[in-house]
């Protein structure tokens, strides 16, 4: 069984040491600042950035079958524009690399209801057999893909920042049988990507 201590402990580290490399001054967060482990002040150049960073880790044997879960929280509206999730994989072989995916926290607030309203209420499932709330929401590594080793878009206000997510995503946004969270900031108007 998977220690998940251990797990968050290597997310947070890997994820600031990658910051670090990429010319940030990350500082871990105590435990228990919500929405928040890492920040991170750009240091390189005349202007500096502050950012907010949120580290989601998962184990497994295989990339391909690792997802994030998900919940309430991580599906709520960003309170600023520089507020950012990275999800790390974290392989089964020691020898291999974590994979880090840069996230603007609105992209994954939308990718986690819309694939769990998705499976909620997919028309193909037996009846009484899909139950769980959105709050139990996960999200695979294929959702963020795009979005692997993307250290610039921390450079980017949220609004600005590319969607990278599937283009099923997007549909499902728009189809009145997943939508969006009530309080998404794309309610007013789904971007194009």
């Amino acid at each position: 069984m998977t220690d998940t201590k251990q797990t968050k402990t290597i997310g947070e580290h890997h994820v600031a040491a990658e910051l670090a490399r990429h010319g940030w001054a990350p500082a871990m967060t105590r435990d228990g600042l919500e929405r928040t482990d890492i920040l991170a002040v750009f240091t390189e150049g005349a202007s500096r950035r502050l950012v907010e960073v949120q580290v989601k880790a998962a184990r497994g044997a295989k990339m391909e079958r690792i997802s994030w879960p998900l919940g309430a929280k991580a599906q709520g509206p960003s309170r600023h524009e520089t507020e950012y999730f990275v999800m790390v994989a974290i392989p089964g072989d020691v020898l291999l690399r974590p994979r880090s995916f840069v996230v603007p926290r609105s992209h994954v607030a939308a990718a986690a209801w819309v694939e769990h309203m998705n499976w909620l209420t997919d028309q193909t499932a037996a009846p009484g057999k899909r139950n769980a709330p959105v709050e139990r929401s996960r999200v695979s590594l294929r959702t963020f893909e795009a979005y692997e080793d993307r250290w610039d878009l921390l450079h980017v206000d949220e609004s600005e920042a590319p969607v990278l997510l599937p283009a099923y995503i997007r549909d499902l946004a728009m189809d009145p049988r997943v939508g969006l969270p009530a309080d998404h900031s794309w309610h007013s108007s789904v971007p194009v990507w």
